[in-house]
């Protein structure tokens, strides 16, 4: 268990993420398609390759740890947990491949983290497309110094994370103390954007997040395991709108009541979600939908599209202050395990 001693007035931020400055030469004999790599650009700036093509272009924040810390004073945060970039999750490679590259990704973290542990910890990643392989890396993860859980994406090659075949990782993850950050990847519904390509985090990213976390409603996966701790990225993405009609719809259709076993408004009530809406407003109905305890600090740091007043925010949102202190902090140190010296 980790001991970190925040500073009260600070937040903590569950989603923020890594890009090495470099990444592994793939070990094997036929080097896959999709296997990333990291290319000069401009300035401070890298792209990374995927498929041939450039993915993103990405600052040195991404993986030099001093410039990220000179930027946590000015977003109101003393703490940020790190997690890889979704793209690198690599879920469409060979279970065995992308376990080569994402231990790699966990070392980078842990070396980051080992750097300045009262400022960072660590969100694994392991290869879910093999739950066997999955749960090895994830003992891999919980035995280094640092790391509080794992980040995984919200479909596993198309299939949602509530999909029971993912049970005996969920086991693993309550049995080993991880929490379980779920964060957009490769979104269904691509085909109906209109527009161009940032629109996929823009528009297509909450849509993955809602119906993943719907995924967890309708396959009750709290109730399967009610000492699981998981979060949804993007404020639950779509889920406050699908709620009340999936409420409803459990009241209304027998085959629904049948096949959900607790009311879809109290199972989303043990869920917890990050902040990252961009809106006051929007960020209070969240707290009022979900409940003052589930809601913790996201940023999306240090990708352009992030929210760069998180805290300043929440402390302006009008809440009493033991809400906007659980919102800035305590929510994340329950959720995150931490024994927190005050």
């Amino acid at each position: 268990m980790q001991i970190i001693n925040p500073n009260n007035c600070c937040g903590i931020d569950i989603h923020a993420h890594v890009v090495p400055a470099t990444l592994p030469a793939y070990i094997g004999d036929r080097l896959p398609t999709a296997w990333p790599s990291m290319a000069p650009a401009h300035e401070c700036h890298r792209h990374v390759v995927i498929a041939d093509k450039v993915y993103r272009t990405v600052s040195d924040k991404c993986w030099d740890v001093e410039k990220r810390l000179a930027d946590l004073p000015g977003l109101g945060l003393g703490i940020q947990v790190l997690s890889p970039m979704p793209e690198l999750l690599s879920y469409w490679l060979n279970a065995q491949d992308a376990q080569q590259l994402l231990r790699y990704l966990n070392e980078q973290i842990g070396a980051m983290v080992a750097t300045q542990p009262a400022h960072l910890l660590g969100l694994g990643a392991v290869p879910l497309q093999d739950v066997d392989l999955a749960i090895d890396e994830l003992r891999f993860i919980m035995q280094t110094p640092g790391f509080v859980g794992v980040e995984l994406g919200s479909n596993i090659n198309g299939v949602p994370i509530g999909d029971t075949r993912f049970d005996p990782f969920f086991e693993a993850c309550v049995d080993l103390g991880a929490a379980v950050f779920v964060h957009a990847l490769k979104p269904t519904g691509m085909d109906r954007l209109l527009g161009p390509g940032p629109l996929q985090q823009v528009l297509a990213y909450p849509s993955d997040v809602g119906l993943a976390a719907a995924s967890c409603i309708t396959t009750n996966l709290m109730a399967r395991h009610p000492r699981l701790r998981i979060a949804f990225s993007h404020g639950g993405g779509t889920l406050p709108s699908l709620l009340p009609r999936l409420e409803q719809g459990w009241q209304v259709f027998p085959a629904l009541r049948e096949a959900i076993s607790e009311s879809p408004m109290a199972q989303a009530r043990k869920l917890h979600f990050d902040t990252l809406v961009f809106d006051t407003p929007t960020l209070r109905h969240l707290v009022e939908l979900f409940g003052a305890s589930q809601l913790m600090v996201g940023t999306d740091y240090p990708f352009n599209f992030h929210d760069r007043t998180p805290v300043q925010r929440i402390r302006a949102a009008g809440f009493a202050e033991a809400t906007a202190s659980a919102l800035a902090y305590a929510n994340a140190e329950r959720f995150l395990g931490l024994e927190v010296h005050k």
